[in-house]
């Protein structure tokens, strides 16, 4: 008997606030057959949800494509504010291989996902990863740049000297629709592990430059985004990564740094949180780290069995 294949995908839509809403898109993909949906991660301040899905390709590529629509449905770009960077009201979806599946693969699924969705909804699409049509493309950051409102003004016109790497891969007018904004659809290798670390100060100031010294774009980790902000729901200011690589740049490298540049500001950290799933793996090597264990035998660990 073949083995059977599964997808990881960790899709993101653009409303964190509204749970009625939140609930009616993520019971879109509940109980779905072939479909384990493993978390739904709404964040106010950001106004985004995160979801994990792990499934076989049919199975996940016709939720997702489902997923969208209620998205599109119930989302209103022209009205959505947040502070996470956005350009849809499905935003992304991102595919990774999970098991007994390769990357291109997923890389397959993720363009049978975009036409469909194109020819499904008429929603402007950009193709982002492995699936990138030009080199800057690959980088969600290029896409984004301007966020939906930017985007939205510069592809209205078509002498704009950006328009032509600009411009969706898929669209009936080369423009954003104005309600449901544009979405982004990839395959790559490793998903993205989001990241906060808590600091004891209410000055946002010292949590964005904390940001500024650990991101890859201006001179940190190379695998690393991250922005400072403040949630309201809780005391003090976070340093908010999205990590690409926990592999190379472990979690434990990423909090020593933010606590390090912390204690020049004379500030504690408090704490930090994960955002959604992460691989057991990028938890063992920083207990590994943080407790100076050597030669740790992954069958040590009970669970481990049960994952057999």
């Amino acid at each position: 008997m073949e083995d059977k294949k599964y997808v990881l995908a960790v899709p993101n839509f653009s409303d964190g606030r509204r749970k009625d809403v939140v609930e009616k898109i993520a019971d879109v993909v509940r109980n779905v057959e072939g479909v384990t949906l493993v978390s739904v991660e709404p964040e106010h301040d950001f106004n985004r949800t995160v979801v994990t899905l792990i499934g076989e390709p049919k199975p996940l590529k016709e939720a997702l494509l489902n997923m969208a629509g209620k998205s599109y449905e119930l989302i209103n770009m022209e009205e959505q504010k947040g502070t996470h960077p956005r350009i849809g009201a499905q935003d992304t979806i991102p595919l990774f291989p999970f098991k007994n599946i390769t990357l291109d693969e997923c890389k397959e699924v993720a363009e049978e996902i975009g036409e469909e969705l194109f020819n499904r909804y008429e929603v402007p699409v950009y193709f982002s990863g492995v699936n990138a049509k030009t080199e800057d493309k690959k980088a969600l950051a290029f896409i984004r740049k301007g966020q939906y409102e930017g985007l939205k003004d510069l592809l209205k016109d078509k002498s704009h000297p950006d328009y032509e790497k600009r411009k969706p891969d898929l669209s009936v007018d080369g423009k954003l629709c104005d309600k449901r904004g544009a979405t982004i659809v990839s395959a790559d290798m490793e998903g993205l592990t989001a990241y906060n670390v808590f600091l004891a100060t209410e000055d946002v100031q010292i949590a964005k430059k904390i940001a500024k010294g650990v991101r890859g774009p201006s001179g940190g980790f190379s695998t690393v985004r991250a922005v400072g902000i403040k949630f309201p729901e809780r005391e003090g200011v976070v340093v908010s990564m999205n990590m690409f690589d926990c592999e190379n740049t472990p979690l434990y490298r990423t909090f020593s740094f933010v606590k390090q540049e912390a204690a020049r500001y004379g500030v504690a950290v408090t704490g930090s949180e994960l955002v959604g799933p992460v691989k057991l793996e990028y938890l063992l090597n920083s207990l590994e780290y943080f407790l100076g264990l050597e030669n740790l035998n992954r069958q040590q660990i009970l669970e481990t069995h049960l994952m057999k």
